[in-house]
């Protein structure tokens, strides 16, 4: 597959995607930003290396190392808001999480661009996305899908307060079955750690367009807030954001991810999970 593209494949009935580590920044696209470090300031830090656990249980990885100023690929291909009336970013953003242009004056991609990077990234991806749930539903005859996100825990532009430790997201429970959520819900009890189901965050496009439970494809989504896995200043600058990953202090919140995954393991395993 091309280099931008990795895909990890395991046999167990599990696939975690991870749509928002990427950092690459084509040279053609970059010398048209405001700056690189704001064009990577909203990536989702690390959370590949939170998950590294899932390879020994089996599961599939798909990753994109391309920047999601590049293009979100967990976005609606249309262009609609997954969260009408709320703050949000577009397929190919133009400004951060904090409203900060993206791009120089004039220089933000009109809609020949975001087609042709449609159908360079996005198509590619989720193409590569559905040919693994596919293979793993035809094996096992159930299959999670675990999107794996993380975010600063204040961005006041896209919520009030400070975001819970761990935030469930299943399309208000359309995207898994209840089984499912409830098995999750239990994992992350941790005195250490807040958690919510479908709280600010319900899933993206990725957990809306794959969670067809009637068919036995369950998606759910993990947005964690990045202060359970590392030091997280009050104001993020290019001094200090983002802080150096800090495996000690990750430890007790990547167990508890581990319980997650097994969590979805031990339910697509289940002859009675869909209950």
């Amino acid at each position: 597959m091309s280099g931008w593209l990795e895909v990890q494949r395991g046999e167990a009935p599990l696939v975690v995607s991870f749509p928002h580590t990427g950092t690459e920044l084509p040279p053609d696209i970059a010398a048209r930003l405001v700056s690189p470090w704001l064009a990577r300031k909203d990536a989702d830090w690390y959370v590949e290396r939170l998950y590294a656990m899932a390879l020994a249980l089996g599961a599939t990885l798909v990753r994109t190392t391309i920047s999601r100023t590049v293009i979100d690929v967990n976005r609606d291909p249309s262009g609609a808001s997954l969260y009408p009336g709320q703050a949000t970013t577009e397929l190919c953003p133009t400004s951060t999480f904090d409203g900060e242009p993206l791009y120089a004056a004039g220089q933000a991609p009109g809609s020949a661009e975001i087609a042709e990077r449609r159908a360079r990234y996005f198509d590619p991806y989720h193409a590569a996305l559905a040919a693994e749930l596919e293979r793993l539903r035809a094996r096992h005859g159930r299959v999670v899908l675990y999107d794996a996100h993380s975010i600063r825990s204040r961005v006041p532009r896209l919520f009030d307060g400070e975001l819970a430790h761990l935030n469930i997201g299943t399309n208000r429970g359309a995207s898994c079955a209840p089984a499912l959520t409830r098995a999750i819900e239990s994992a992350c009890e941790d005195p250490s750690f807040s958690r919510v189901t479908d709280g600010r965050f319900v899933g993206g496009w990725t957990t809306r367009h794959y969670g067809r439970p009637e068919h036995e494809v369950h998606a759910v989504q993990m947005e964690l807030a990045c202060r359970g896995y590392l030091h997280e200043p009050p104001m993020p600058g290019p001094h200090n954001w983002p802080p150096p990953f800090e495996p000690q202090r990750a430890a007790p919140l990547g167990a508890v991810l581990q319980r997650v995954l097994t969590a979805c393991l031990n339910f697509a395993h289940s002859a009675t999970g869909a209950a």
